[in-house]
């Protein structure tokens, strides 16, 4: 794998300048410049490919807009905005979500791009559960549209009054911008719109949500997700529905205790796939339980799993247009690829298999799009006929990047305290390597990431390279409980959080320190998000040997975190119970870093959003206060507007800034 992996960059780079080791890496300004591809669509007939671009340069949060690319002549258009294309079914329009002069919502356009006009209003609300599919899909004859939008629910009056009345249990939203603190109370509904009246008929009412829609290819229902467990707000509980079109008749397909996400209609309309769970309790925030595809009849009966014989996280199914196979992708060992998997026989063929990243992809006649990141380049479209290779078809970065020394990543295998084999990777500055760097000079960034069921792997991060350029190593450790290693791995964190992850990332640390003897075991920094900032918070109360540690949108307290954030199942998936349960509120201050406060002595940074109802920002707040009464030295950042995680870009780039400031304070020659 190491020879894999730092092949691919050194070859870009050649390609982009034989000068490429004596170039400048990244900056913090150039995350400005990055650009990546989004939304990703075939037209029906495989002759047009819609895609979204996300851009950085403005001010404020990142920005898409839509392109349509004529396959056979090359010829490019740009939408006026807007993300999430959907083609009709015969090729002709494509519709999104947008903005433009006539006002903001559903848009249809034709298949150049051309003749761009408003077909109806969309409502958004902020509730903390986010939809988990389509939320824009056409009837078969092309007249109609079905689309989500949202509606008032019955706490909306109250909850906005003065005083405010607060019912719900999830009454927070997932980000509160401005002065809407609270959840607004709209629930998601599905509408159908006649494309040339603009005439709008509501589908379905009630105070539930729906979302995930499919048409069926029959034209007389649409497939959607909907939890509809009596106390929705306390248990999730995603199942299968149809409305049907003529009545709204709501019919329900799958009654499980488990989680069923993305489902889509085989082309005949005789079964639909989607991807499902099987224990009773999943957690609305993340899930210990790998996604798997299954496939069941129309009727919901004759459900099967499909992807029972893939050991790892499986994302959304598509059907090929044959109706034979679904295609998915798969997390495995820092990676996702793509999957293509005969139904019923369950043989499995993989499609897109390099070090990297897939993005959003679609199955077209004869060829599959996807966006992709690679070790070397955020996300670019590749177009991929039959068995051969793919074929790059933008290159939204090269001009940046040829100006650039991009590092290479190399994959380091250790064995973690238990015997458990741990994965990590190492994002490796020019010159470091080999003989042309004395022992001990490099300083090394531990970046952890968050979920805590997510991984890292060699595909592109920015913030890596920006270290990079810098000469600083940065080591990503794939800590128990990652996905992309098994079922088993994504397990090992029940009940142990802080416990045998971070000794899984201490010993990635003592293993890249025994491989290679140019960095610096005196010069080594600590950082992560969400529940990677959660384990910076902890690891500083075990061992002294970080320098300075940058924690970003961290939880310090599970007690108070549990209470406080938006959603509360995630530590009762997490541990079993509740916390009021079986002695899990105990358990939970034993693995909180500020019960360990007077333990730290490391330097620490704090980064966190003002309006994160994630991980709320007094989980910041709180430990800070602690190290300060133990008189360690550190600094609390809070960053207006942001949620959980930094969108601005301005704010990206400052936080990024501030860390290597702090990391050079602490870092002696």
């Amino acid at each position: 794998m190491r020879k894999l992996l730092l092949a691919g960059c050194l070859i870009v780079a050649f390609v982009f300048s034989s000068t490429a080791q004596t170039q400048p890496g990244l900056v913090p300004a150039d995350l400005h410049l990055l650009q990546s591809v989004g939304d990703v669509q075939f037209s029906p007939s495989g002759t047009h490919l819609a895609y979204s671009i996300t851009h950085n340069e403005r001010p404020g949060r990142p920005y898409s807009d839509t392109w349509i690319r004529n396959l056979a002549t090359g010829r490019v258009a740009k939408l006026n905005g807007g993300s999430g294309p959907h083609w009709s079914h015969d090729g002709r329009w494509v519709a999104y979500s947008g903005s433009i002069k006539e006002g903001a919502g559903l848009i249809v356009a034709d298949q150049n791009g051309e003749g761009e006009r408003l077909i109806a209003e969309i409502e958004g609300t902020n509730h903390p559960l986010p939809t988990s599919g389509d939320v824009i899909s056409w009837s078969p004859d092309g007249r109609s549209i079905a689309y989500v939008s949202a509606a008032d629910g019955p706490e909306t009056e109250d909850a906005n009054g003065d005083p405010m009345v607060i019912t719900r249990y999830l009454y927070k939203p997932t980000a509160s911008e401005g002065l809407t603190r609270f959840n607004d109370n709209k629930r998601l509904h599905l509408y159908v719109v006649d494309v040339a009246t603009h005439a709008v008929r509501q589908l379905t009412t009630g105070h539930f949500y729906e979302h995930s829609i499919a048409w069926s290819p029959a034209g007389d229902a649409v497939l959607f997700v909907s939890n509809r467990e009596p106390d929705s707000d306390k248990i999730f509980n995603y199942d299968i529905f149809t409305v049907t079109v003529k009545d709204g008749a709501v019919r329900r397909l799958t009654n499980t205790k488990s989680a069923e996400y993305f489902p889509t209609w085989s082309p005949d309309g005789s079964r639909i796939a989607f991807l499902g769970t099987t224990r009773d309790l999943t957690s609305s925030e993340t899930t210990m339980e790998d996604t798997h595809v299954w496939v069941m009849n129309a009727d919901g009966s004759g459900r099967v799993e499909v992807g029972a014989g893939i050991d790892n996280r499986q994302g959304r199914p598509k059907w090929s247009p044959d109706g034979r196979s679904v295609y998915f992708s798969v997390q495995e060992r820092g990676s996702t690829k793509l999957m293509k998997m005969t139904v019923p026989e369950s043989t499995a063929t993989v499609i897109v298999s390099q070090p990297g990243s897939l993005g959003s992809w679609s199955v077209g006649q004869t060829a599959v799009a996807y966006a992709f990141s690679t070790p070397c380049s955020p996300a670019e479209l590749f177009l991929k006929e039959g068995n051969g290779p793919a074929t790059q078809l933008t290159t939204l970065n090269q001009e940046l990047l040829a100006t650039k020394t991009i590092a290479p990543v190399e994959s380091l295998t250790f064995r973690s305290f238990d015997g458990t084999e741990i994965e990590a990777f190492l994002t490796i500055p020019a010159g470091a390597s080999g003989a042309a760097s004395a022992a001990g000079t490099v300083p090394m960034i531990v970046m952890m990431h968050g979920g805590p069921h997510g991984q890292q792997g060699p595909a592109f991060n920015a913030k890596a390279q920006v270290y990079a350029g810098l000469g600083w190593a940065s080591l990503m450790v794939n800590y128990r409980g990652s996905t992309g290693y098994g079922q088993k791995l994504t397990d090992a964190i029940f009940g142990d959080q802080n416990g045998g992850e971070s000794k899984d990332v201490l010993a990635g640390v003592d293993a890249a320190l025994a491989k290679y003897p140019w960095l610096d075991s005196e010069r080594l920094g600590l950082e992560g998000g969400s529940y990677g900032g959660q384990l910076a918070n902890w690891i500083v109360t075990q061992t002294p040997r970080f320098k300075a540690s940058v924690p970003s949108s961290g939880i310090s307290n599970l007690v108070t975190q549990n209470y406080l954030s938006y959603y509360h199942d995630y530590l009762a998936v997490e541990y079993g119970a509740f916390p009021h349960e079986q002695g899990v509120i105990d358990k939970l201050w034993d693995r909180s870093a500020i019960r360990y406060a007077n333990k730290v002595s490391t330097p620490t940074l704090f980064l966190h959003g003002e309006n994160d109802n994630d991980v709320p920002i007094e989980e910041a707040e709180q430990y800070f206060i602690a190290l300060k009464d133990v008189g360690v030295d550190t600094v609390m950042v809070r960053y207006p507007r942001e949620g959980h995680g930094l969108r601005e870009t301005k704010h990206a780039v400052d936080a990024l800034q501030r860390s290597i400031a702090w990391y050079h304070r602490y870092f002696k020659p």
